[in-house]
């Protein structure tokens, strides 16, 4: 990776909070950006974000995508809640129940792509549409209310005064940049993403690592499902709609390539945190949601323009 790309996303995140700290008291009085409730919200709000990028950036190293990952945090939050709130599941179980679903259905995709060869755009736009079928099922297109506190400290509470949504982050991101630095699991990610087969001559089990990477980016949309539950205390059959895009955004906002074979992790939060920023603040600024999915339009066509610039460069 170049030091321009690297560099790009930590540059354009402060400006970015800059320039919010500098508007947001212009327009409304206050300085509520910079305040520290508001810097632990946007990490509440967006921790599906940063837990997911962390998985989808291991898929896109590797040289895949998975477009499943908002309707499998759906299903998994769902699935969790229902066994928790109509089943009486313990929060441990329920909370285990909902990562299984999550590595199951990357692991589904990770499947079709491996054995049936089929390219993970379709498998994975496939499994979106079967996830959200199966979720709106099981909770007969209503959200399941009623999860119990301890589960809802998930998002709600406190370990020394820091928030459990960015422990999770803090703790998921760490161990995704041991594997993929520190591993051998890692270093066959990127040798597949940069070419398959010449990792397969090498000796590299290209189908095993391809079915890892998928099931663990499934098990962290999981986990993302049931944190994004535990903020709302219900499971909601609707929710994650087009988070999948958001997470592609920032992977490759943060460096990755979508050609494979790049990509870090600390990138990845750079990316989502400029997501969650620009929204965040557009918000305090009252900036319509419609114009708010245009900049993150643009943004992601200028990631990716940038990218193949750098590649032409090189």
């Amino acid at each position: 990776m170049t030091l321009a790309k690297r560099l790009l996303p930590a540059v354009s995140l402060l400006l970015l909070c800059i320039f919010f700290a500098i508007r947001v008291p212009q327009a409304t009085g206050h300085q509520s950006f910079l305040s520290l409730d508001n810097l632990y919200g946007v990490t509440g709000q967006y921790a599906y974000l940063l837990l997911i990028g962390m998985g989808a950036t291991l898929v896109i190293i590797a040289g895949g995508i998975d477009l499943s990952v908002g309707s499998v945090l759906a299903l998994s939050g769902v699935t969790s809640a229902y066994l928790m709130v109509k089943s009486g599941w313990s929060v441990p179980l329920g909370i285990l129940a909902g990562i299984g679903i999550g590595a199951l259905s990357g692991g589904l995709v990770g499947v079709i792509v491996t054995k049936m060869k089929v390219p993970a755009f379709i498998a994975s736009l496939g499994m979106l549409l079967v996830a959200r079928g199966v979720t709106l099922r099981i909770a007969k297109g209503v959200t399941v209310d009623g999860t119990p506190d301890t589960f809802n400290a998930l998002a709600a509470g406190k370990v020394l005064g820091v928030p459990m949504p960015l422990i999770l982050v803090v703790v998921v991101a760490g161990l995704i940049a041991f594997i993929l630095h520190y591993t051998k699991l890692g270093r066959y990610v990127y040798a597949i993403g940069s070419n398959a087969e010449a990792a397969r001559v090498s000796g590299v089990p290209v189908e095993r690592v391809q079915l890892a990477v998928y099931a663990i980016g499934g098990a962290l949309a999981g986990l993302a499902g049931l944190v994004e539950s535990a903020r709302l205390s219900s499971g909601n059959p609707t929710g994650g709609s087009g988070y999948e895009l958001d997470v592609v955004t920032a992977v490759v906002v943060g460096g990755a390539s979508l050609a494979g074979g790049e990509g870090r992790v600390s990138g990845t939060l750079l990316g989502a945190l400029l997501i969650a920023v620009l929204r965040n603040g557009s918000n305090l600024l009252g900036v319509d949601p419609f114009d708010q999915n245009i900049y993150i339009g643009l943004l992601i066509i200028g990631a990716v323009a940038f990218d193949q610039k750098l590649r032409k460069l090189g």
